[in-house]
């Protein structure tokens, strides 16, 4: 009798006390994101929905003629259709690819997640090319 007492007692601490699950990266499903610089590519802005991102970013370009070189900016954006595997997991397919180098699916697996950001590991296609990287939620 006493041990159910104790048990009845001490029961709601631990269901209270039990750890939230960490890591759970559902919540990057929607929202903006951050990119960083590469290159010649400026920050990422990605606003995602569940099965819909949308990539804004400007590309400094060399244009040259016989006799100069200039810079150019341009701004693109790039919509791409976005399929979750499972939460860890999840594919993006470019929507109008005009090269078939865009056509190949780009498959993301998050290793690391953080509080407002994740680590990926990206493949293009089924090459052997792999890129790391980290994308960061601000709103």
């Amino acid at each position: 009798m006493r041990k159910i007492l104790l048990v009845l007692i001490f029961m709601p601490i631990l269901i209270k006390c039990k750890p939230q699950l960490k890591g759970n990266p559902d919540r990057f499903k929607y929202g903006v994101f951050e990119f960083p610089a590469i290159g010649n590519i400026s920050k990422i802005k990605i606003t995602r929905n569940d099965s819909l991102q949308i990539e804004e970013y400007t590309e400094k370009i060399s244009v040259s003629n016989d006799s100069m070189s200039t810079e150019k900016i341009i701004k693109k954006i790039d919509t791409f259709y976005i399929k979750w595997k499972n939460n860890f997991n999840y594919t993006c397919i470019k929507k109008n690819p005009k090269t078939d180098l865009y056509k190949d699916p780009l498959f993301f697996q998050i290793t690391k997640v953080t509080e407002d950001s994740y680590d990926f590991t990206l493949k293009i296609g089924y090459s052997n090319f792999k890129q790391k990287g980290t994308i960061k939620k601000i709103k």
